[in-house]
C-alpha cells in the first residue's frame, strides 16, 4: 500500500461481488501513449459520494457492478454511498441510497444485488488508499492498470485508508442518523431511458430506414456490455450507412457512438480504446452519460438528437449545480 494511512485504517473485503474495482476520475493525458482514461463509469454518482464523506471529488472510491461487496472496518470511518441501489445496511441496519453513515470499528458495510442501476459508488473519508499509476488509482483490469494489482478485488484483499481530512470521519460509533448527510433527489443524475446524442459525422449517412429506427426505436441493452462499451442490440435488420467510405482512425472519447459492420451501435465508455476506426454516429451529451453507465444488460433505450449548443449547456449548468453542493456541503454537519 502507499500514502499516509490514518491510524491503520483499513477494510477487508468479505464478500467482493462480481466486480469491485477501486475507481478515481481515471487517467486523462495519456491516450497518445495508447492508455485509456478509465476511471468510474458514472463520474457523478463517484464525486457525489466522495462529497457525501468529506473527500475532494476524485477520491478513490469503490465501484461495484450489479451487487454490492461485504467491507469490515479496522475502525470508524464515515463511508457514503451513491449509484445503483444495492440496499446498503451497516450491521444489518438499513443505510440509505446517497446517504452517508458511519461504520463502527469492526462493523460491516454490506449490500445486496441491485435493485435498480448498474454501478453504485462507496466512498470512505480519506479515499481508498493504493498506491497512484500514472496519477490515477483507478482500475483498468484490461491492462492491469491501477487499483490492487490491477484487477477486481477479491475476498480477503484488505484495503488501506487515506488520511481524511478534519471533521472527515464524522460522529462516534452507532451514531448513523446523527450527522448523516443526504443528496436531494432534485441534484442526482436523472437516470432515465432517452440518451441524447450530439449529431456526428455519419449520423446522415445512414440510410433513411435506420436513421428512423435508430432514433425512433428502443433499442436492447446487451449482455455483452462491459466498462469498454455499451453494446446495443436491434430488432430486425440490422442499422445500415448508405455509402460505404474509407474512414480513417480518430480518437475516440466517452460517450461516443460507433456502428460497426454488424450494424448494432456501441457507445464506447470509460475503458475504451482510445482511437477508433468504426463509423462515428454521434457523442452523447455527457450530461446522460451517467444514466449510459447505470443501464443493465436487457434495459431499452432511445435515443434523441441535441443540438451541441444545447448539450454544452446543461453540462455547465451541471457543473455549477455540483460546485455548489461542494460548498454546502463543505459545511460541518
Amino acid at each position: 500500500m502507499s500514502g499516509h494511512v490514518a491510524h491503520g485504517a483499513t477494510i477487508t473485503v468479505e464478500r467482493a461481488g462480481p466486480l469491485t474495482t477501486v475507481q478515481d476520475l481515471g487517467r486523462p493525458g495519456h491516450q497518445h501513449e495508447g492508455v485509456p482514461v478509465g476511471g468510474a463509469m458514472d463520474d457523478v454518482a463517484l464525486r457525489l459520494a466522495n462529497l457525501l464523506a468529506g473527500n475532494a471529488p476524485g477520491a478513490a472510491a469503490l465501484e461495484a457492478t450489479l451487487a454490492a461487496p461485504a467491507l469490515r472496518f479496522a475502525r470508524a470511518t464515515r463511508v457514503a454511498v451513491a449509484g445503483a441501489d444495492m440496499e446498503w445496511t451497516v450491521d444489518g441496519r438499513a443505510v440509505g441510497n446517497w446517504r452517508s453513515a458511519v461504520v463502527p470499528a469492526g462493523g460491516v458495510l454490506a449490500g445486496t444485488l441491485s435493485r435498480t442501476g448498474c454501478r453504485a459508488y462507496v466512498a470512505v473519508a480519506g479515499g481508498i488508499d493504493v498506491a497512484p499509476v500514472l496519477g490515477s488509482r483507478a482500475t483498468l483490469v484490461a491492462a492491469g492498470l491501477g487499483g490492487v494489482s490491477g484487477r477486481a478485488l477479491r475476498a480477503g484483499d484488505v484495503l488501506a485508508i487515506g488520511d481524511a481530512a478534519d471533521g472527515a470521519v464524522a460522529r462516534p460509533p452507532g451514531a448513523h442518523a446523527r450527522g448523516a448527510r443526504t443528496i436531494a433527489p432534485s441534484a442526482r443524475p436523472a437516470y432515465g431511458s432517452v440518451v441524447r446524442l450530439v449529431a456526428g459525422p455519419r449520423l446522415d449517412a445512414l440510410t433513411p430506414d435506420a436513421r428512423a429506427r435508430l432514433l425512433g426505436e428502443p433499442l436492447r441493452v446487451s449482455a455483452q456490455s462491459d466498462r469498454m462499451g455499451v453494446r446495443l442490440e436491434v430488432e430486425g435488420e440490422p442499422l445500415a450507412i448508405r455509402v460505404q467510405a474509407e474512414l480513417f482512425t480518430a480518437g475516440v472519447t466517452m460517450g461516443t457512438v460507433q456502428l460497426p459492420p454488424g450494424g448494432a451501435p456501441i457507445i464506447l465508455m470509460a475503458d475504451r480504446q482510445t482511437t477508433g476506426g468504426y463509423p462515428r454516429l454521434g457523442e452523447v451529451a455527457t450530461v446522460d452519460l451517467p444514466l449510459v453507465a447505470q443501464l443493465r444488460p436487457g434495459d431499452r433505450v432511445r435515443f434523441a438528437v441535441l443540438p451541441l449548443a444545447e448539450a454544452q449547456r446543461l453540462y455547465l449548468a451541471r457543473e455549477r449545480e455540483l460546485a455548489l453542493l461542494a460548498r454546502v456541503l463543505a459545511v460541518p454537519a
